[in-house]
């Protein structure tokens, strides 16, 4: 069967309708192949449970995932119920927090989809835009505050969100009015054009030494930098980031942004709308795995970039401004927000939002919520921030969180601390094993040898994916599982705890089962061999990689 051509389903979609409307009315349990194309700019995909698939493939199996946008993931409290009642309703009785800080929603049912999105709607919740070749979930630093020169730089994820916002009528049509999809005046965005981005475009906001969002991963990255008054000045650009890769292509590669230069706060709107034409204008549109802007920078370099960017906004860009060196913040714990009040950081492995037994976290940030009326941000490490509690809630807050029996940031060590998976099986269908539902183990064993090793402190940055396209940012971890085949995945070694660098390949083809003994000899190695305070990406890039290679070898320990 011919593959629909992307560009012109996008092209003849008549402003991201397609034929969503006429299929939503169908008895079907999916879309086609062309409608399915156009979905995702509405932020839902079309999956199957691939488990249930292999049990019985006489059953249709489909299902969605609806993904919300939630610019900086700044979410009121009725926001946060609209989308808990919506998981219990339609969904499959969990919320995922993604890497890009917003939910999603898995198990929805195709006759479920329009009352979800409608639901989301009434509670000011979009999900145009989650998705698709467009601009996705502007992310910014999570942590509330009420310094203004902060709260302006995370201002700055709205006034992107509303600047790049795809100019349709569509998606009141389809999923909120319900009205018939006759339009003789499809208005051609001024931005996207008719055919939208060669693929999808990411944009994260930073404060200059704070990494929380992984800036450097982005198609545009912005750093705010502030004067000796605390004054916010502008913006360092980074242009150029992104994770995915495709295994055995070398055409396809991980790559980390590059720093363009510096704008004022005034220059932000207008700069970044025009490297978003840029990709649009110069993005590979005859090979999809080729599409995203990291690879204009890395074909055409970076002084081109500027000069056509320039030449785009009318004004040159400024010399770069100082920073000092990236760590990352999560937030976990308890913080001041600076205006009398706190917040609370709650871990959540994984981004999974759920009871399970005695753990009852989606059932008592719900009670938390709900009794103190209280806003959340969720973060670029899938956590949530409860924002604005008193001092006088702060006990009634720790109460409610003993008896759900919540863990907190006390509870956990540094590895499990850090670590992110994606979702991968059995619903993603890019996914080519295991990611989100092995990954707490693989951190049991890995607690477990840190532990016998008397390293238990070793805050080591482990990312899983169930495929090489990078949802969790594996590239940048001091250790990556990256899928390969069923249960067996690369090991890439060599990222550091900033975000700043990426990891490179280590070991292929590695069983699931075999991962951390695998490992185990070049922990053992860190211990014996690192410098004081040296990270373990740090050890690995300092020894080399065929040094760690030839120490396995040595312990009788290879992979393929």
């Amino acid at each position: 069967m011919v593959k629909p051509n992307v560009e012109q389903i996008k092209s003849d979609s008549a402003g991201l309708r397609g034929s969503i409307g006429d299929e939503l009315a169908n008895s079907d349990r999916y879309f086609s192949d062309n409608a399915e194309k156009i979905l995702k700019f509405h932020g839902i995909y079309q999956q199957e449970d691939r488990e249930a698939r292999k049990l019985d493939r006489s059953a249709d199996h489909h299902q969605f995932m609806i993904r919300t946008r939630l610019p900086g993931g700044q979410l009121t409290a009725a926001q946060y119920i609209a989308h808990d009642d919506l998981a219990t309703t339609y969904g499959n009785g969990t919320l995922r927090i993604t890497t890009r800080q917003d939910f999603q929603f898995h198990g929805v049912l195709k006759g479920e989809l329009r009352e979800t999105v409608r639901l989301l709607n009434h509670a000011l919740v979009s999900t145009l835009g989650a998705c698709g070749d467009i601009v996705r979930n502007v992310m910014a630093c999570a942590a509330p505050t009420s310094d203004p020169q902060r709260l302006a730089v995370q201002d700055f994820a709205f006034q992107l969100t509303r600047a790049l916002y795809p100019v349709t009528s569509a998606y009141h049509q389809i999923w909120v009015d319900g009205e018939e999809l006759i339009d003789d005046h499809v208005v051609e965005d001024p931005i996207y054009g008719k055919t939208y981005l060669p693929r999808k475009f990411k944009i994260a906001i930073a404060y200059a030494g704070d990494n929380c969002v992984d800036v450097y991963t982005n198609d545009v990255g912005l750093v705010a930098i502030f004067d000796e008054a605390n004054t916010l000045t502008g913006f360092n650009l980074l242009v150029g980031g992104g994770m995915g890769m495709t295994h055995n292509n070398d055409a396809t590669y991980a790559r980390l942004a590059d720093e363009v230069g510096f704008i004022t706060p005034e220059q932000v709107v207008e700069t970044v709308k025009a490297v978003v034409t840029i990709h649009r204008d110069f993005g590979d549109r005859e090979n999809r795995k080729h599409a995203r802007l990291k690879y204009i920078l890395a074909d055409r370099g970076v002084e081109w970039f500027r000069d056509e960017l320039e030449r785009r906004v009318g004004f040159s860009l400024q010399p770069l401004q100082p920073m000092p060196p990236f760590f990352v913040e999560d937030h976990l714990g308890w913080n001041e927000q600076g205006d009398g009040l706190w917040y609370l950081g709650i871990p959540v492995e994984n981004g999974r939002v759920v009871d399970r037994g005695d753990y009852r976290l989606r059932s008592g940030l719900r009670a938390i919520i709900e009794r103190f009326d209280l806003g959340t941000r969720l973060t670029a490490q899938q956590n949530i921030l409860l924002v604005g509690i008193t001092d006088e809630q702060r006990p009634a807050v720790e109460a409610l969180i003993t008896e759900y029996q919540i863990l907190t940031v006390q509870d956990i060590t540094p590895v499990r601390r850090n670590a992110i998976a994606c979702v991968a099986l059995p619903t993603c269908g890019l996914a080519l094993t295991e990611a989100e539902r092995v990954f707490p183990a693989v951190i049991d064993q890995v607690e477990d040898a840190l532990d016998d090793l008397n390293i238990a402190d070793a805050g080591i940055t482990i990312r899983m994916t169930g495929c090489p396209n990078g949802c969790a940012r594996p590239y940048v971890a001091e250790i990556a599982f990256v899928g390969r085949s069923l249960e067996k995945y690369t090991i890439f070694l060599g990222g550091n705890p900033a975000g700043t660098r990426l990891a490179k390949p280590f070991l292929d083809l590695v069983h699931l089962n075999d991962l951390i003994p695998t490992l185990r000899p070049v922990l053992t190695y860190y211990r014996d061999e690192r410098q004081a305070d040296e990270s373990f990406g740090d050890f690995t890039l300092r020894v080399g990689l065929d040094t760690l290679r030839q120490h396995l070898a040595g312990e009788g320990v290879a992979g393929d």
